[in-house]
């Protein structure tokens, strides 16, 4: 096992703000929004976003030296100010991939690292292994492989560490549901009406975040003042992947790691992720043997607990080294 902890403890950068931003036409449906910050001359470093649905926002900008990197930030289809909001036509890993490489060319990237958390690193590893010439290196963090068995860990095996918080969250749907929760959940989150709509995503949103660091309280807060634009769309597109969006064959992203083998890796993981649970990342590691693997031993998923956030950018730093 290969493991490169960094001595330094790393913060985030100062605040910046982005140099150019616009939107992408990329499909008859579908603009998403992207932007540039740090150094317009500097190594291109792309930051995949987590969710799906969650969409990006100012502070990951922070994680990279604006100095010595060109900082792409993009939001994925039906995410963030991406149009139209929280949309689910058209909205596959392979058409999110086909955005990504859209974007590199209207961007005139010949080559950038690749950054992402967890969906950020399903996406990056899957467009990784289409456009393995692309990518200089990959930062991954809190490993997610859409496999059903993470799905249902994610839907159910979570009540065995989190029983409150799951019974709380299912129970939303009603007694009947238990045995039926992606199915009636998707119901409500793509219901005709968006009230409705947007009351289901107010409860995935707070069981999801409610889980998130290794800190959490683990109590379930619906908070009915949050803008729906940071629940409806995570919520939605995240329940209409795991419906409709799983890899085929499933280990998809683990058989095709040898594709991948050449490019630079850090893994780093949270040893009490919930949400994305350590053994993930230690199974990709194996298909990935030359890659840093690096547990933070007092995190969970987020990427803004001390460990990982150090952790990640000290991997920035160092990948300093590859262009």
């Amino acid at each position: 096992m290969k493991s490169i902890r960094s001595h330094m403890r790393y913060d985030l950068f100062a605040p910046i703000q982005p140099y150019e931003t616009g939107y992408l036409q990329v499909d008859d449906i579908h603009q998403i929004y992207w932007e540039q910050s740090g150094n317009p001359e500097g190594v291109p470093i792309v930051l995949m976003h987590g969710g799906p649905g969650a969409g990006t926002s100012p502070i990951q900008r922070q994680f990279f030296d604006p100095e010595y990197y060109r900082i792409i930030i993009f939001d994925q289809r039906g995410a963030g100010k991406s149009k139209p909001f929280a949309s689910l036509e058209n909205n596959t890993t392979e058409h999110l991939i086909s955005d990504i490489e859209k974007l590199r060319t209207h961007l005139e990237i010949d080559r950038w690292h690749v950054f992402g958390g967890s969906w950020g690193s399903t996406l990056a590893l899957a467009y990784a292994q289409d456009y393995p010439d692309r990518c200089i290196s990959m930062i991954l963090r809190g490993i997610f492989l859409m496999r059903q068995k993470e799905i249902d860990w994610f839907l159910e095996g979570i009540k065995g560490i989190f029983p409150d918080v799951w019974h709380e969250f299912v129970g939303y749907l009603g007694a009947d549901n238990e045995d039926n929760i992606l199915n009636e959940y998707y119901r409500l989150l793509t219901h005709s009406s968006e009230n409705v709509q947007l009351e289901a995503a107010r409860h995935w949103e707070a069981f999801e975040s409610a889980i998130c660091t290794l800190h959490s309280n683990g109590l379930i807060f619906v908070n009915k003042e949050k803008r729906k634009e940071d629940v409806l769309a995570i919520a939605r597109i995240e329940a209409h992947y795991f419906m409709h969006n799983k890899f085929i064959p499933e280990a998809k992203l683990l058989d095709n790691a040898h594709k991948i083998r050449h490019i630079p890796t850090a893994i780093i993981q949270g040893r009490y992720d919930v949400i994305c649970p350590v053994s993930t990342s230690y199974e990709l590691h194996k298909e990935l043997p030359d890659a840093e693997y690096i547990i933070v031993p007092d995190a969970g998923h987020s990427a803004f607990e001390t460990g990982i956030k150090s952790e990640l950018i000290a991997a920035t730093e160092r990948y300093k080294s590859l262009q």
